[in-house]
C-alpha cells in the first residue's frame, strides 16, 4: 500500500519571504511531525512511504522512505500528481488563511483518498468562533467570549483576565493572555476574545475512521511562562476520573463539529485542547479548541503506540484492521 506524506512547511509551501522568524516555532513543529510521521508509517512491512521534501529541508527520515523533491513555494500541483499515484495521503498543514482546507480539496476533486476529516468539518474546526459556536450548540463547555474584528479595539467592560487568539491561528500564533483592555492594541486580523479558563491544560488526540472515534490517553500540557506562550510538550494524565472527564469531553466535542458539519463521520486524526476545572464534576471544565489536523502529540502517541498509528487509521477509514506484515 503506497502512502504520501506531506506536511506544509517541508513539503514546499513556504515560499522564501515567508520562512521568516514568526514562522520558527511552526516550522519547527512541522518538520518534527513529518519525521514522526514517517518513522511511524515505516514502522514493519506492508507500507511503502513516500514524503514530498523541499529540498532546502534538511530531515532525518527512515531509509525505507522515498523521498520526491518538490519546489518552495509551489506545493499543491506536486501534492496532487504524488496523491494520486497513492493509495492514500496525510496531509500536516496550518488551518491558517485557508492552507488546509484547501490542499485536502485539491488532493480529493483529483480523485485521491486522504485521511482528513469532511470539508465542513475542517472550515469549522479551522475558525476558532464557528467552532466554540457548534460546541455550544451542541451542549459542549466552552469558555465565555466574542469574536473581533480585524482591528477592533478589546471591550473596556470584557472581564479581566481574558485570553485573545486568532480565529484561524495555529501554534500559539497570535495568542495572549490580556490583564486590562486598556494594555491591548487591536489585532490586525480577526480573532476571538474569551474569558481566561482556571485549571489544567489537556490535550486529547482522536484517531477516527470507519463510524468510530478512538480517543488516545489525555496528555496534560507544558508551555513557557509568558502572556504569549510556546508550547513544550506533554506529560500522561493519571488514570482516574479526570482523564475519564477528559475522554468523555474530546469524544462529545468531535461528535459536536461532525454534527454541525453534517453528520458525516469524522475521519484521521482530530486533536482537542481544553481546560479540566478544579471541580471534580466536571463543570469548571472548558474545551477550547479543535484541531482537523495531526497535532504535535503524534511523535509522543506514536512512540507509546504497539503499532504504526497511520496504519490503525487506514484500517478504520476501509474498515478492516490492518496489523504489521499485512497489505
Amino acid at each position: 500500500m503506497k502512502i504520501l506524506l506531506y506536511e506544509w512547511c517541508c513539503s514546499g509551501g513556504l515560499a522564501g519571504g515567508e520562512a521568516s522568524l514568526e514562522w520558527a516555532a511552526i516550522i519547527a513543529e512541522g518538520r518534527a511531525m513529518l519525521e514522526a510521521l514517517a518513522a511511524d508509517a515505516s514502522r514493519g512491512a506492508g507500507l511503502e512511504v513516500t514524503v514530498l521534501i523541499d529540498a532546502a529541508q534538511k530531515l532525518t527520515l527512515p531509509a525505507a522512505s522515498q523521498v520526491r523533491p518538490v519546489p518552495a513555494g509551489d506545493d499543491i500541483a506536486p501534492l496532487v500528481a504524488a496523491a494520486r499515484e497513492a493509495d492514500w495521503t496525510v496531509i500536516v498543514a496550518p488551518e491558517t488563511d485557508g492552507i488546509l482546507f484547501d490542499r485536502v480539496a485539491a488532493v480529493r476533486v483529483a480523485g485521491a483518498r486522504v485521511l482528513a476529516a469532511s470539508a465542513a468539518f475542517i472550515a469549522i474546526a479551522a475558525d476558532k468562533q464557528a467552532t466554540v459556536n457548534a460546541l455550544a450548540a451542541a451542549g459542549v463547555p466552552v469558555p465565555a467570549g466574542r469574536a473581533l474584528a480585524a482591528g477592533e479595539p478589546v471591550p473596556l467592560d470584557f472581564h479581566m483576565p481574558a485570553v485573545r487568539k486568532l480565529r484561524d491561528g495555529v501554534g500559539g500564533e497570535g495568542f495572549g493572555v490580556l490583564g486590562s483592555a486598556h494594555d491591548a492594541r487591536p489585532a490586525p486580523r480577526p480573532t476571538r476574545l474569551e474569558a481566561f479558563a482556571a485549571g489544567t491544560p489537556i490535550g486529547v488526540a482522536c484517531l477516527c475512521g470507519g463510524g468510530k472515534i478512538d480517543v488516545l490517553p489525555p496528555l496534560v500540557q507544558r508551555f513557557t511562562a509568558a502572556a504569549s506562550p510556546r508550547y513544550l510538550g506533554g506529560e500522561p494524565l493519571s488514570a482516574g476520573p479526570q482523564a475519564d472527564r477528559a475522554t468523555a469531553l474530546a469524544m462529545r466535542a468531535v461528535q459536536a463539529v461532525a454534527r454541525a458539519g453534517g453528520g458525516d463521520a469524522p475521519l484521521g486524526w482530530v486533536g482537542i485542547d481544553m481546560i479540566l476545572g478544579s471541580r471534580d464534576d466536571g463543570r469548571a471544565d472548558r474545551v477550547l479548541e479543535v484541531n482537523p489536523r495531526l497535532t504535535t502529540s503524534f511523535g509522543q502517541h506514536a512512540t507509546a503506540a504497539p503499532q504504526s498509528l497511520v496504519r490503525t487509521l487506514i484500517g478504520m477509514a476501509t474498515g478492516s484492521e490492518m496489523r504489521d506484515g499485512a497489505t
